[in-house]
Order: structure tokens, then C-alpha cells, then sequence
């Protein structure tokens, strides 16, 4: 195939340039190559896409098929395992995402979720019989069934393209919905190989999903303004997600929002805090903190503050940051010049709130090419300074001392914010007894992994609105209807 661009979109099932064949780059955050160029989608082209989805919703058996979707959801887990070496590649180069992290939530394991899925569709119950009633005198038989919501937006953002991208089209299709992708300019060529394996190795029809690359963030507001699209499933920052609220109210349509956070790790008086405190900085820093679920909070006994310092900061030193391709990295870069200064600004910020680094800071010495930022502990704040509220995105830990368990349960839900949690201590009812009380979608409780294609994720609060993943997740892209028939 010909192609004008190194990546192309997909419209309608056909891979294409769009309109007038622009094209913008896609960066590797570790060197600031160049990786290539992927179609530059315009307005006209967003608007084709949804027209495709559109009908192939509307005119097509996908949404009624159940057995046909199933076997298509199976084709794309084959067809992607089949390039799993060029998309661990792919990933490590264009997201900078650590090796390591490929073989889990970075790549195979939301490849692997597609089956999960796929059996759902198989056993899930679509249609429930609530028997014979005889409301206002009137004999009737009752049911209830799901149905697909129709044409899905589905807006996704840059650290962990393949688990987004896959959550939202995973339970969206399975429901029977068609799909439009618009995925971040940060990372197209994740997006656009996917279309790739849909278009060359999957049954799926086309128009039934599209994926829309471009440098264009108003295409996202496209998506959820528009009265052809029934509902948007967003992930992304929480003042995006205000935006992309506001631009659905116009038709009234669902949203799905799975926002920011600034996630708690309560270490209690009995912990092992050596433990505790490793695990805080290396599960803090991986893909260098760039997780919206992450726990950067680090609650520790005021008592032990000085020590669960040092150790911190002492793991974060050693763990430092390395090159993505290396087995051993855990802290790569961040993903662009722009997210680096945001994180410097807040690092800045810390200080002039009074804070201190343990450790880190800056940038790393020796990385003159790349986004880099050094693993960081921020000490000496409250949980009322900017640096310990806002979302960072990126790898700085704030340590904060907690006078107890109501102290640290407080602290932990004295935020804007409720999407995670972690809870380590050495009496495990008393530390479930903790996480119970958090305001929070997912709590992990002494290194307990709450990840999973069956596991429902989302947050309170500002963290979001509706659930991903699990059946939860599925139930988001379906719709209720109620029959009566007179008996």
C-alpha cells in the first residue's frame, strides 16, 4: 500500500490519509527522535467519521449479533498478539513506557482482557423476565432487556494508550456500539496500528470503529457536541473532562469520565514502614508517576516521619531513571517538553509553599536529550499546599505525617479527588478496616492488586463519573428498555 503518511486513519474500513494527506509527528520522550508522522485528521474528517458509525449502527446487524461480535473481539486479541514484538516496540519508543511495564498494563494484559470481553458477550444476560403483574387492574407480562447505546466517542489520552484505548473499545463493542477513536496527539501510532489490525485482521464491519489521529484537540469537543454520537467515554485530566461534560449537555448524551487523582498511600503505626515505604516509591515513580490512579500521597506515623524520609528517598535515589528499552528501568521520561515544565513548575511551586526535597528535584545529569525529571520526595508541606492537592503527573512523592488512623483517614479524603488508595499495616483487618473508610474507587491493601479486566475502575469525586472495565465497565455502553405485553 501507498501511503502518504507513516501511520493512516481509519474511516469507514478503509485505512486513508484524510483530507488533504497532512500529517504531524510523533516524538520518542527518551531521545526526541522522530519517530514518523501520522495522519493530521481535520474536522471533516471527525465529521466522516462519526457519519460511518452512524450507519453502521444504524444499518447494519453489528448491534443485534452477538455471536458475530464475540468472534470479532477474538480476531483483534489474535490479530494484536500476532504484532505484540512491534508494539512492545512501538510502546517503549512513541509513550517512552518502561519494558517491564509492556508485559502487563502497558500492552498484553488489556490484549489479553479483549477475550474477557468476548466471553461476556456470550454470557451475559441480555434479557430478564420479570414475569406477570397486573398493574392498575391491567394483565401484563414483563421484561427488561440491554441494548447497545448506540454511537460511542471514545476520547483517550497519552500514558497508557493500549489499556485506554482497549477499555473503551473492548466493552463498547461487545455491547453492540459503534466506535469512534480519537486518541491523544502524544501517541497516534499506538491508535493507528490498532485500526491497522482491525482493518487487515478482523471480520469487524466497517464503520464500526474508526480511529481519528490528529493534532487537533478541538476534534475531541467535535465528538461531544455532536447530536449523531449517543455517548463519549473520556479519560483525561478533570478539567477536560468539565469540558467535555459541558459540550455533551447541548444533546443531553451519557458521558463516561475517568478523571485525575492524587491517590493516598496510608502507612499505619504498625506497618513494616522499611516495606511500606520501598513500595510506596517504586509503585509511585514507575512510568515516571504518570498514572492518574498513582498512589503520590505517602501518609506516614508523625513519629517515624524523618525515617520513612530517608528510606523513601533513599529508594527513589537507587531506582533513579533509565533508558525505557532496559529491562531494569522503572522511572523513564515524562512524555513531552510541555509535561516536563509542568512538573517543574510544580516542583518550583513546592518550595516557595516551603517544601524540601529528600531527594531529586530536577532534572537527572547526564540526560541532555529527552524529557527527563529526577524521582522526587517532596517533605515539609501540609495537605493543604498546591504540590500535595493538585495532580503532578509525573515522579514527585509528597510525604505527609498522620497523627493516627482517623488523622491519616482524614487527610486522605481531604482532597478534591477520589480514585485510588493504598493502605499497608501489619494487622490486616484493621488495615481493611481503613481502606473501607476511604472515598475512593480502587484501594489496595498491603500490596494487593486491584487491576483486571473483571475489576470495575473509576473514582469519586472529581476523580470521575461511571466505572471501566468489569461489569460495570460493560454496562456503561448498554441502555435498559422495559416491555410490557398485555396477557
Amino acid at each position: 500500500m501507498s501511503r502518504t503518511t507513516d501511520r493512516l486513519l481509519l474511516l469507514d474500513g478503509r485505512l486513508v490519509p484524510g483530507t488533504g494527506g497532512a500529517a504531524f509527528e510523533t516524538i520518542n520522550p527518551a531521545t526526541e527522535e522522530v519517530l514518523g508522522t501520522a495522519a493530521d485528521a481535520t474536522a471533516a474528517d471527525m465529521d466522516r467519521a462519526i457519519g460511518a458509525a452512524r450507519r453502521a449502527f444504524d444499518e447494519t446487524a453489528w448491534a443485534t449479533d452477538r455471536a458475530f461480535r464475540a468472534r470479532c473481539l477474538r480476531q483483534l486479541r489474535e490479530g494484536l498478539r500476532r504484532r505484540a514484538d512491534e508494539l512492545r516496540e512501538l510502546t517503549i519508543k512513541e509513550v517512552g513506557a518502561p519494558r517491564f511495564l509492556t508485559f502487563g498494563a502497558q500492552l498484553d494484559a488489556p490484549v489479553d482482557d479483549l477475550g474477557w470481553f468476548a466471553d461476556l458477550v456470550e454470557s451475559y444476560e441480555w434479557e430478564r423476565d420479570l414475569g406477570r403483574a397486573e398493574p392498575m387492574g391491567m394483565p401484563s407480562h414483563r421484561r427488561v432487556s440491554r441494548e447497545a447505546a448506540g454511537v460511542v466517542g471514545a476520547i483517550t489520552p497519552w500514558n497508557f494508550p493500549h489499556q485506554i484505548n482497549l477499555a473503551k473499545l473492548g466493552p463498547a463493542l461487545a455491547a453492540g456500539n459503534t466506535v469512534v477513536l480519537k486518541p491523544a496527539p502524544d501517541t497516534p501510532w499506538c491508535a493507528a496500528v490498532l485500526g491497522e489490525v482491525i482493518a487487515e485482521d478482523t471480520d469487524i464491519p466497517p464503520g464500526v470503529v474508526n480511529v481519528v489521529t490528529s493534532s487537533d484537540h478541538a476534534l475531541g469537543a467535535q465528538l461531544a457536541q455532536d447530536p449523531r454520537v449517543d455517548l463519549v467515554s473520556f479519560t483525561g485530566s478533570t478539567e477536560t473532562g468539565r469540558n467535555v461534560m459541558a459540550g455533551a449537555a447541548g444533546t443531553l448524551k451519557r458521558v463516561f469520565l475517568e478523571l485525575g487523582g492524587k491517590s493516598p498511600f496510608i502507612v499505619l503505626d504498625d506497618a513494616d514502614l522499611r516495606a511500606a515505604c520501598s513500595y510506596a516509591a517504586f509503585s509511585g515513580i514507575a512510568h515516571a508517576g504518570q498514572g492518574c490512579a498513582i498512589t503520590t500521597r505517602i501518609l506516614v506515623p508523625r513519629d517515624r516521619y524523618a525515617e520513612a524520609a530517608e528510606i523513601t528517598a533513599g529508594t527513589l535515589a537507587k531506582l533513579g531513571v533509565g533508558d525505557p528499552a532496559d529491562d531494569r528501568t522503572i522511572c523513564g521520561p515524562v512524555i513531552s517538553a510541555r509535561q516536563r515544565e509542568r512538573v517543574e513548575g510544580y516542583l518550583e511551586l513546592a518550595v516557595e509553599e516551603g517544601g524540601a526535597f529528600a531527594c531529586g528535584g530536577g532534572r537527572p545529569e547526564g540526560r541532555d536529550k529527552g524529557f527527563w525529571i529526577e524521582p522526587t520526595l517532596i517533605t515539609g508541606l501540609t495537605n493543604d499546599a498546591r504540590a500535595a492537592r493538585e495532580e503532578i503527573f509525573g515522579p514527585v512523592l509528597v510525604l505527609l505525617p498522620h497523627d493516627g488512623d482517623d488523622d491519616a483517614v482524614r487527610i486522605a479524603n481531604d482532597s478534591p479527588y477520589g480514585l485510588s488508595g493504598a493502605v499497608h499495616g501489619g494487622d490486616a483487618e484493621r488495615a481493611r478496616g481503613v481502606a473501607r473508610r476511604l472515598r475512593a474507587g480502587t484501594v489496595s491493601v498491603n500490596g494487593g492488586v486491584w487491576y483486571g479486566a473483571d475489576v470495575p475502575f473509576g473514582g469519586y469525586k472529581q476523580s470521575g463519573i461511571g466505572r471501566e472495565m468489569g461489569v460495570a465497565g460493560f454496562e456503561e455502553y448498554l441502555e435498559t428498555k422495559a416491555i410490557a405485553e398485555g396477557a
